[in-house]
């Protein structure tokens, strides 16, 4: 089994979890990944505090991400080098279905 295999278990990611992710591409705590989601996709996403703790432990399970740090009370996360893998992955995918509907449809 390949990298790329490893790495389909995680996959599709949630829009929610993609935004997520990619707000972690730079540590951030929690209340910053939430504007940072809404920011990244526009306000067509909000994540509230609830989905994202329970994404964080989820992803910190998966060892998609990990706490760096805090300040105060809050904690900083990043990706791990499997988070950041997983979210190329998804990106690429992402881009696959763009250009096969776009081609789809005349558009490409």
């Amino acid at each position: 089994m390949g990298k790329r295999d490893d790495l389909r278990k995680f996959l599709p990611l949630t829009e929610s979890t993609y935004y997520i992710m990619l707000a972690l591409s730079r540590p951030l705590h929690g209340y910053a990944v939430m504007q940072r989601v809404a920011e990244l996709s526009r306000g067509s996403v909000t994540v509230g505090p609830g989905t994202l703790y329970g994404a964080f432990v989820t992803l910190e399970a998966q060892k998609l991400i990990e706490k760096v740090g805090e300040e105060g009370r809050r904690k900083v996360y990043t990706l791990t080098a499997l988070g950041n893998r997983v979210l190329a992955a998804h990106t690429e995918r992402l881009r696959t279905m763009t250009r096969a509907g776009s081609q789809a449809r005349g558009r490409g």
